[in-house]
């Protein structure tokens, strides 16, 4: 007999995995956790039925959300990341030397602490002393801070439970304030072909708050259709104007230098939900 998560991406469409084993699996406080080792993705992390990340496709994901900012920016000093329990953002920002500091705020130390014991090669800067994790509500924090931060990654789950917040004018108008003025930030904006509505509302928000405000993809196939979307919000810097030269080697799998400038380019029907 075999073992299949289905994850049921809409009312009538889903993917599937098959599962060699659970590894765990709790209620927190916040949403119902589980961490299971699938045959095609190895372990894989779900919060309330939905695919978080897997150890085979994290890197697209993590690289994405991290490096497209963080080289749009001249020199990115303090970062916060907002979500991203699994550590695989802080990773990936950690890459850069400019760095000095990079706050986490997590609402569930649960997603830490599997992420730890079965996501090692993605939790593995935990111990960085250039990371300070927060275990605590991101909106929150995001109030309470100003003219704190040169970037602010929003590394949340889909617009459901603790995350729904995450996803509105009122957050991304903290994000502005929370920012300096010369700062950026980058939200995931979920998918076009079931969350249009999410993406069209997300980056017209932005444009209100930003002067710059882009949409850029990524492809990820264990999320919901395989084509995921970043909104980026900038005060000043255009990441389509960066020089090249700019971009180092990152020494990751996915992220590459001409890939940064050709990630906003936008099919048609995508292009429509940013005018």
């Amino acid at each position: 007999m075999s073992l299949w998560f289905t994850e049921k991406q809409t009312s009538s469409f889903g993917i599937t995995a098959k599962v060699n084993r659970t590894l765990e699996s709790e209620n927190t406080d916040f949403q119902q956790l589980d961490m299971v080792e699938t045959q095609e993705f190895g372990n894989m992390l779900l919060l309330d039925g939905m695919v978080m990340t897997t150890e085979k496709d994290e890197f697209v994901y993590h690289e994405m959300i991290a490096h497209v900012p963080l080289f749009t920016h001249p020199s990115p000093k303090n970062v916060l990341v907002v979500g991203g329990g699994d550590g695989g953002t802080i990773r990936e920002v950690l890459k850069h030397s400019s760095v000095e500091k990079v706050t986490q705020v997590e609402i569930d130390g649960k997603v830490v602490e599997y992420s730890k014991k079965h996501l090692p090669h993605i939790s593995c800067e935990y111990g960085n002393p250039r990371v300070e994790l927060i275990i605590g509500d991101g909106f929150e924090h995001i109030i309470k801070s100003e003219n704190r931060y040169d970037i602010i990654l929003v590394d949340s789950t889909e617009p459901v439970g603790p995350a729904a917040g995450l996803f509105t004018k009122g957050f991304y108008a903290g994000i502005a304030k929370a920012l300096k003025k010369d700062g950026i930030f980058v939200a995931q904006t979920d998918n076009p072909w079931f969350k249009a509505d999410l993406i069209k509302n997300a980056i017209q928000d932005t444009k209100e708050i930003f002067p710059i405000a882009r949409l850029y993809t990524c492809n990820i196939p264990t999320y919901p259709s395989g084509m995921w979307t970043f909104t980026m919000g900038s005060k000043v810097y255009d990441p389509l104007k960066v020089s090249i030269d700019k971009i180092f080697d990152i020494n990751g799998k996915y992220y590459t230098p001409e890939l940064h400038y050709a990630s906003f380019v936008l099919p048609k029907f995508l292009q429509s939900l940013c005018k």
